[in-house]
């Protein structure tokens, strides 16, 4: 599901926003081989340099770039979406309140203003964006079939919409799953151990705690005659 919605970024959400805390090495071994997660980052140019001559370059991408904004600048991202400043994607699921969820019916939520509800030009109705108004200048961005799977997964927009949320649920922590691994691990020794410390506190305090403690009246001293 992670390269699926890999995918869909590349192909469509790529378009206008940008994963600028994500690296292509990220990929390896989660949803790309080293060989393809090199050829992806292959196929995006990277402003580099200075060389020699102090001039700045394009190549490209290698595996420890990042991944490219579809904009130089904020500007040019107003400029190109009438105004509108495309949110960078990299940690989007932990940037809004009840994340994945939220994300996925934004996605497939769209649907015509009611009566009543005037939009400005450029707007769309969502009413599940957090404005509360329901205007949102980003248009519909998912439907079904725009994209064909490379592992043949029929491209319904729901479909498409979880993919990509899982993609950017990932992104948002790609040591989520290493993190839990290491709590298991950290539980596995702290178990064992708790139980030899209960062992040797038992041990060190059993001769106090089972020790018994009696009074003794002192005689008086007889009297004298």
């Amino acid at each position: 599901s992670i390269r699926r919605g890999y995918e869909v970024y590349k192909q469509v959400c790529a378009a206008c926003h940008g994963m600028k805390y994500v690296s292509y090495r990220e990929l390896v071994g989660v949803s790309h081989t080293e060989a393809e997660a090199k050829q992806e980052a292959s196929e995006s140019q990277v402003l580099d340099g200075p060389d020699d001559k102090g001039k700045m370059f394009l190549r490209a991408g290698k595996l420890f770039d990042r991944f490219p904004s579809p904009h130089p600048n904020e500007e040019a991202a107003r400029a190109a979406n009438n105004g509108a400043l495309p949110p960078d994607l990299s940690v989007i699921v932990l940037a809004r309140d009840r994340g994945e969820d939220y994300i996925f019916s934004l996605l497939t939520g769209y649907m015509e203003a009611p009566a009543g509800v005037v939009l400005a030009d450029g707007m769309h109705f969502n009413p599940y964006f957090v404005s509360g108004s329901g205007a949102i200048g980003m248009a519909q961005a998912l439907f079904s079939d725009m994209i064909e799977y490379s592992d043949g997964t029929p491209a319904t927009q729901s479909q498409l919409a979880k993919d990509v949320v899982t993609f950017l649920s990932w992104a948002a922590q790609p040591e989520y799953d290493k993190r839990k691994k290491a709590t298991i691990d950290v539980l596995l020794i702290m178990l064992p151990m708790l139980a030899l410390l209960w062992y040797w506190n038992r041990h060190l305090w059993s001769n106090i705690k089972t020790r018994q403690i009696l009074f003794r009246e002192t005689p008086k001293p007889p009297k004298k005659s």
